[in-house]
This record gives structure tokens, C-alpha cells and sequence, in this order.
């Protein structure tokens, strides 16, 4: 075998090796862009129905969450956050869990807000009951309709509203990326969604406004 032949041959298996790795990377790029949010948004929502907790982003912070009318599940977020069950925990809703007949000026805050904005307000105002152990004593609850794809997937594909408490132990400060979230927290969740999701949130904590029944608005954050 003549040396020309021997390299051609080098050559070509080089070259066929290249394209493989770049082939396989494409693979995983349109796997990771395309296949795999849908994938995580089915398993995010089967963990939902079963009464189980999910670590995942929202258009804010990363929020550990569960379906928001089932108390067990709402108890199980009390117990791994160490919070006070007096506290109130938000949810997030989607337009179609809003009241149609809730005052305007509320609705539109909630979905015309240029940022993200939790409105404190009575939970009968949304169409959903949700869990007794989740609003306040005095029949309020934190809404706040996402401005995230992936949020309002989950929403609209689960059907109810979602709860949305900051990734932290009670006490500690709130996680801005994924990476700041504690292993505690990690482990302590049924289902964590992959970190790349991130990618749509914002990292700092909603604008939150207080609603009163006759719809006129106070800031409280």
C-alpha cells in the first residue's frame, strides 16, 4: 500500500468522523430546540395531575409549584419551603381562569402590566376554585397571568391554576438563576425542569398591587 493511498484513507476517515460529530450535534440542537420542551412539557404536566411538586421558570424567578386546587399537594410546598402556612402563596393563571366579570381596570393590569405584575385579590374573582389551604385568612390570593411560553403551555395544558412561591427555604434569599437554587430545594421537589428553560425569565421578583373589590388599585411593591 503506497503512502498517497495510506493518507487519502486517513483522510477520509477523518473527514467522515467530522461529519458525524457535526451531524450529531445538529441532532442534539434540534432535539434540545424542538422535541425536548415538548417532551418536558408533558412530563411537567403528568407530575401536575398526580399531586406532585415541580422546580420550574417562570417569567420572574425560578418558582417551586403544584397544582393549585389540590390541598395535599399545596401542604407538600408548605412542608419543603419550612414556610409559615399562614402565608399565602401566589398562583399563576391563565387568561381563561380570569372572571369575565372581574373590575376592568384589575384585568387589565393583569394582562396589559409591561412587566410582570402579581395582583393581590379575592380567589373567587378567578374561575378555578382552588385549594382552602392556599389563600389568605381573609379570601385573597396573588394571581398573576405569565408572560412566558412556557408557563402559559403549562397552564393551558393543565387546566387549573399553578402555584408559584419562590425556589428558597423560607427565610433565605430568593434564587435568580438555577444555579443559585439550594440542593435542598432540588431534592425536596418531585420533578425539576431542565435549567435551559430558564432562558425566558426575567430574574427579579414581580410588581405586586393590592385590588379591592370595588377595582381600584394600591401598590404594594
Amino acid at each position: 500500500m503506497n503512502l498517497f493511498f495510506l493518507f487519502s484513507m486517513i483522510h477520509f476517515e477523518v473527514a467522515n468522523i467530522h461529519i458525524f460529530l457535526y451531524f450529531s450535534y445538529l441532532c442534539s440542537v434540534f432535539f434540545k430546540i424542538f422535541l425536548m420542551p415538548n417532551t418536558v412539557l408533558n412530563t411537567a404536566v403528568r407530575a401536575l395531575r398526580q399531586g406532585l411538586t415541580l422546580l420550574y421558570p417562570t417569567d420572574t424567578l425560578w418558582g417551586v409549584g403544584c397544582d393549585a386546587t389540590m390541598p395535599d399537594a399545596v401542604d407538600k410546598i408548605y412542608t419543603l419551603k419550612q414556610r409559615d402556612p399562614a402565608k399565602a402563596m401566589l398562583v399563576l393563571a391563565s387568561v381563561a381562569m380570569l372572571r369575565y366579570d372581574m373590575p376592568r381596570p384589575v384585568t387589565d393590569l393583569l394582562l396589559r402590566s409591561p412587566r410582570p405584575t402579581t395582583v393581590v385579590m379575592p380567589a373567587t374573582w378567578l374561575t378555578v376554585t382552588v385549594a382552602n389551604n392556599l389563600p389568605a385568612a381573609d379570601g385573597t390570593l396573588g394571581v398573576r397571568v405569565p408572560h412566558m411560553d412556557f408557563c402559559q403551555q403549562l397552564l393551558e395544558s393543565l387546566g387549573h391554576p399553578i402555584v408559584s412561591t419562590s425556589a428558597n427555604l423560607s427565610g433565605t434569599p430568593s434564587p435568580q438563576r438555577f444555579s443559585d437554587i439550594s440542593d435542598a430545594i432540588k431534592k425536596a421537589v418531585d420533578y425539576v425542569v431542565p435549567a435551559f428553560l430558564e432562558a425566558g425569565s426575567s430574574g427579579s421578583a414581580s410588581h405586586i398591587v393590592k385590588a379591592m373589590p370595588d377595582g381600584s388599585l394600591s401598590v404594594i411593591r
